[in-house]
């Protein structure tokens, strides 16, 4: 069928550029589209609602696919939390030794002693620098790792809403496909009970050989009574112009004059 419908296609298509010449490619465009409709009209609904069913279960690797990087962007982010709550931690110790240090030195003192040990205020001093250097650095670090943390959130965020879409789409389809798999069915029920069905399946030839087989029976019976008519034989329903039973009676007792007679 599909070959038939290209084949009378292409014999269009050769026409069109012997009779038409320079207008032929408007005529390609319009003989182009009727080609792809006819053929599209040929498959069969079957075929085409399997296909969409088959187009949505090839979704779920991608939806898979999602859901792995979603899992491995969760994990990121947590790793990345945990991060940040240790060096705020961090920030927060070296915060208060800075402000030790800070009131320490605020106080004029000849030198100063830590842990068992003592600095003069030149080292202590130089202590302070190293330290409020270090402590600059990591807050930029840390504002930085807040920062990636908030973009990464909003990644998430918006790769779950998308898998989410997905979800529901898939699901949608689904529907839509079974929704359309019992529209088939239901013209094929009718169909079936039709009495004008014109298919050509096991269905159809046969209810085609019942039919055929009734009329040959139908014709058949009316060649039979046919027959019957064409020999002539008087119907018993109608009675006898003359009663011949009392014709005979007289007759057998010596009545023959008179019949003769009346004959």
């Amino acid at each position: 069928m599909v070959k038939k419908s290209v084949l009378l296609a292409a014999t269009g298509l050769s026409l069109v550029l012997f009779f038409f010449g320079r207008d032929a490619a408007s005529y390609f465009g319009t003989s182009a589209g009727w080609v792809k409709q006819s053929v599209k009209n040929s498959i069969p609904l079957e075929f085409e609602i399997d296909r969409a069913r088959k187009m949505v279960k090839n979704l779920v690797p991608e939806i898979r696919s999602n859901m792995h990087v979603i899992a491995q962007e969760e994990v990121e982010v947590e790793r990345l939390e945990k991060q940040i709550s240790q060096n705020e931690t961090t920030q927060n110790k070296d915060r208060a030794e800075l402000s030790r240090l800070k009131n320490d030195l605020a106080v004029v003192k000849a030198s100063y002693q830590y842990g068992g040990r003592v600095y003069t205020v030149s080292q202590v001093k130089q202590d302070l620098s190293n330290r409020f250097e270090r402590f600059k650095t990591h807050e930029a670090t840390l504002s930085s790792l807040r920062e990636i943390l908030t973009a990464r959130k909003r990644s998430l965020d918006a790769a779950r809403q998308k898998l989410e879409g997905m979800l529901a789409t898939k699901r949608q389809l689904e529907v839509d496909v079974e929704n359309l798999d019992a529209r088939m069915k239901m013209v094929e029920v009718a169909q079936t009970t039709s009495a004008y069905n014109f298919d050509d399946s096991q269905l159809g030839r046969a209810k085609e050989l019942i039919g055929e087989v009734r009329t040959r029976l139908s014709v058949a019976e009316r060649l039979v009574n046919a027959q019957t008519d064409i020999q002539g034989e008087i119907p018993l329903s109608e009675p006898a112009a003359e009663n011949i039973v009392e014709q005979v009676t007289e007759y057998l007792n010596g009545d023959a004059s008179s019949l003769a007679v009346g004959k």
